[in-house]
């Protein structure tokens, strides 16, 4: 399958983990550290980000850990779903997309 500009699938998971993976860095915290917080393994943690399927449970520790809640993470979607949909895609792998910075 072609990843042209258009004709990209953007997966929610993708998407979730994207939007916690920019919230921990903006906060300058580490794997590590919010993954403790959040009472997960810092390999969860890391694939949740990645866009591995996560439990509602598991993303509301998560985002308990990272200070937000379930409502803000839906709030910050569209943002991230706007900058996906204007990058470049560098590349596609089973469980995850890497986009131009």
């Amino acid at each position: 399958m072609g990843w042209g500009r258009h004709d990209r699938v953007m997966l929610l998971r993708w998407l979730v983990g994207e939007c916690l993976r920019r919230q921990r860095l903006a906060e300058g915290r580490t794997l590590r550290k919010v993954a403790e917080a959040a009472g997960v393994s810092m390999g969860h943690l890391s694939e949740v980000e990645r866009g591995k399927e996560a439990s509602s449970e598991v993303l509301a520790a998560i985002c308990a850990a990272l200070g937000m809640d379930l409502d803000d993470l839906v709030e910050a979607m569209p943002q991230t779903l706007q900058r996906w949909q204007r990058a470049d895609v560098v590349a596609v792998g089973r469980d995850q997309v890497v986009l131009a910075a």
